[in-house]
């Protein structure tokens, strides 16, 4: 038996993860998931209805009530969570094997991108257990104010499908060093991987009903979860349209509090005395990594006029020779699309640049030679003579399609970069460090980075500007999302 055959033995099939226990959904509809990169069916998920949600929710509020992990000594918890990240790791191989087949991405990207990534932010915030504290504040009067940071309830944690695993730890680990309890809405189309961290959850000793997971579509059982009255809070990643439906169902419910981080049209702006050799590699990652499905994808190349044709013809030469091909293939640099839709929707926005009067440097198409006709593979794609104010510039594409933009100085590249509706991340390239400071002050994103692409890690946050969404994950700053404030005023 194969890794991969193994890995889909042990997959959970029609089943929820409620109170600590694997259990059959009250929903009698059922969803296919299916590998994108060769059709094979992996098993089927339920599409949980409001009564499973309920469940959830009523299983992680009996847990608050009970004190069953917010009331554990702040040390107990912080071993837990250090359990947690040590399941989860000593798993690695089969959660990236599943990562591939659920999503279509390369074993490498999943090991990369999603799983280790997974394992180091459980750690970062078990170390911020023992840290979350309120603090003495000097008033007027014989008083003792002080507050306390008390965890904000029950968290609806609603996970995108790019990076299944990663995006939950980074819902679920600050809600859990808070002392909150979660329900993990996964996308229909990766539901597995979460089952399986909340099954990892449970070995490593988190008690029953602190991670729970409803599988189901965004319109039956993240609806629910929206409008649930006993959720206090909702983490979510993901599409502008949905985070809209969830505001409104915020406002039309309890008022629960949102954080959303919800993509980009990221610019990567080069100058011409910029490292060409690293911010070649770096625009070719930032756009093909994880087949370009990814927020802080560098869709935008801007290019100073001086440097455009040389770097450009280089990286589309580059692109030419990627290879694209079976996920579970070590040499394969890049997979599957998630789907058919997403894959119509990548070639639509081709077609747009086309006929816009965009010009191929190179890609442009769907593979379909021998095996990868199976799935849902789209060459890795370069337009050069794009104008900020053609489709391709201006929405997010999510997938490997690069926008290459002429300018001419620095004050043109700040107004293209700041010249969409999106503000997540952005990078400068150039020598010159007062003028990466001086862009870094002027670009509306919530990341700049200077000579470097997608740098991440667990201790800085992220989160974007504009209609990037608000709130951050990562870092400290989570944490704000994830507890109340209290004020207590003692008369002296």
């Amino acid at each position: 038996m194969s890794v991969a055959e193994a890995v889909k033995s042990r997959t959970p099939t029609d089943r929820l993860f409620i109170g600590g226990k694997s259990v059959s959904p009250a929903s009698g509809q059922s969803i296919e998931v299916r590998n994108p990169a060769t059709g094979e069916l992996l098993g089927t998920a339920p599409d949980a209805n409001p009564a499973d949600v309920d469940r959830a929710v009523a299983a992680a509020r009996a847990s608050i009530e009970s004190k069953a992990w917010r009331g554990k000594d702040p040390s107990e918890k912080e071993k837990i969570l250090w359990r947690f990240a040590d399941v989860l790791e000593k798993n690695l191989d089969e959660m990236a094997v599943l990562a591939s087949l659920e999503n279509g991405k390369t074993v490498r990207e999943a090991l990369r991108g999603d799983v280790r990534p997974a394992v180091d932010a459980l750690r970062y915030y078990a170390g911020w257990v023992r840290r979350i504290y309120g603090e003495t504040i000097p008033v007027d009067g014989p008083y003792l104010n002080f507050t306390l940071r008390e965890p904000v309830g029950v968290v609806g944690a609603i996970v995108p499908w790019n990076y299944a695993t990663l995006i939950a730890v980074w819902k679920i680990a600050p809600a859990l060093a808070c002392g909150c309890s979660v329900v993990v809405k996964p996308s229909e189309m990766t539901p597995f991987t979460a089952l399986k961290v909340a099954e990892f959850a449970m070995e490593a000793g988190v008690p029953e009903g602190v991670v729970n997971v409803v599988t189901g579509y965004g319109h039956t059982t993240g609806e629910a979860i929206g409008r649930h009255m006993d959720v206090d809070k909702i983490s979510f990643t993901g599409s502008i349209r949905t985070a809209r439906a969830l505001l409104k169902a915020s406002a039309e419910s309890n008022l629960k509090r949102i954080s959303l981080e919800l993509g980009g049209k990221n610019p990567n702006i080069l100058f011409p005395d910029c490292d060409r050799k690293a911010a070649l590699e770096a625009a070719f990652w930032g756009i093909y990594a994880n087949k370009g499905e990814v927020c802080s994808a560098g869709s935008r190349l801007l290019v100073h006029q001086d440097l455009h044709d040389e770097f450009v013809g280089m990286l589309a030469d580059r692109a030419g020779r990627m290879k694209v091909g079976d996920p579970l293939d070590p040499a394969s640099e890049m997979g599957s699309q998630i789907s058919a839709a997403q894959t119509e929707k990548i070639l639509s926005y081709i077609e747009s640049g086309k006929r816009e009067g965009a010009r191929l440097a190179c890609g442009g198409s769907r593979l379909t030679d021998g095996a990868l006709a199976k799935g849902f593979f789209i060459q890795p794609t370069v337009f050069t003579e794009v104008k900020p104010e053609m489709k391709i510039a201006q929405e997010e594409i999510f997938g490997p399609v690069l926008s290459t933009i002429r300018f001419k100085d620095a004050e043109e590249a700040v107004r293209i970069a700041n010249g969409t509706i999106y503000g997540l991340v952005s990078a400068v390239w150039t020598k010159d460090i007062q003028l990466a400071f001086r862009m870094a002050q002027e670009i509306k994103a919530g990341s700049v980075w200077i000579n470097t692409y997608n740098g991440f890690d667990s201790a800085s946050p992220f989160g974007g500007y504009k209609q990037s969404g608000f709130g951050r994950d990562l870092g400290a700053y989570a944490l704000e999302q994830y507890t109340n404030v209290k004020s207590v005023w003692v008369a002296l």
